[in-house]
């Protein structure tokens, strides 16, 4: 089941001018997706963020899929 974007990624124009970011962290969905794009594993990405966790790597994904702004 996928997971729903919207329980961790949020728009703030006080964060990274308005970019989609993952809640409570300034780690934009595009560079999540960057780096998925690139070839790198969920595992690669957490062991570069580690505050990260597989949901919220999955959450990127599906915000890049069903957001109607799409990820930037």
């Amino acid at each position: 089941m996928p997971v729903e974007w919207k329980r961790y990624i949020a728009s703030d124009p006080g964060i990274l001018r308005g970019k989609p970011c993952l809640k409570g962290t300034r780690i934009p969905v595009g560079i999540v997706l960057g780096y998925l794009a690139a070839g790198k594993t969920a595992n690669d990405i957490i062991a570069e963020y580690p505050d990260l966790g597989p949901e919220q790597i999955a959450a990127c994904l599906d915000y890049a899929v069903r957001s109607p702004t799409r990820a930037g």
